[in-house]
């Protein structure tokens, strides 16, 4: 199963588009997200889903939620998320996020490029920018638990970017980089 943040949340198995409902359980998908393979508790679930104010019913609501994408991500082998004690985990594979991904190529370009080989590192920076499919967690733009993470994606890109650049100009491909 392929999870991706970086633009609107996509979920995908085997190349196939896996729907998830909206509202607040595509919220929750994304929060274990951003949290792979560390519980979360529901508390801090409601306190990022609803702020100061959450509904009598909140408690039951991330149950119901965590439920219903259990049955929307059932073609995972395994169960997705995980119940322990009073909160969730969601393990992701290595390479099954794309942020995860994104952050590895970015880490691998910026290492190669220290390492004096620009075309290795051009080409993980390249990859890394190929996963951007928009502005990350497009779906949650105004949600404040993301806006952390939206602005740390944002500046990681930038990172990507500029240091993309700095390989093209090492590799003389000072046309490709002008206008």
């Amino acid at each position: 199963m392929e999870f991706r943040l970086l633009g609107p949340l996509e979920v995908t198995q085997g190349g196939r588009p896996v729907t998830v409902g909206g509202g607040k359980r595509r919220a929750l998908l994304a929060l274990l997200l951003l949290r792979h393979d560390t519980l979360v508790s529901a508390e801090q679930l409601i306190d990022e889903l609803w702020g100061e104010r959450p509904p009598a019913t909140a408690a039951k609501s991330i149950h119901v939620y965590v439920s219903q994408l259990r049955k929307e991500l059932a073609a995972c082998n395994g169960e997705v998320i995980r119940t322990r004690g009073s909160g969730y985990v969601l393990p992701v594979r290595p390479g099954d996020l794309d942020v995860a991904r994104f952050e590895r190529l970015l880490g691998d370009g910026r290492r190669a490029l220290a390492a004096g080989d620009p075309a290795v590192a051009d080409r993980r920076l390249r990859e890394a920018l190929a996963l951007w499919r928009g502005p990350p967690l497009a779906d949650f733009t105004y949600e404040p638990f993301a806006q952390r993470e939206i602005a740390r994606l944002e500046e990681a890109r930038l990172v990507a970017l500029e240091s993309r650049v700095d390989a093209g100009l090492a590799l003389g491909r000072h046309d490709e980089l002008v206008g």
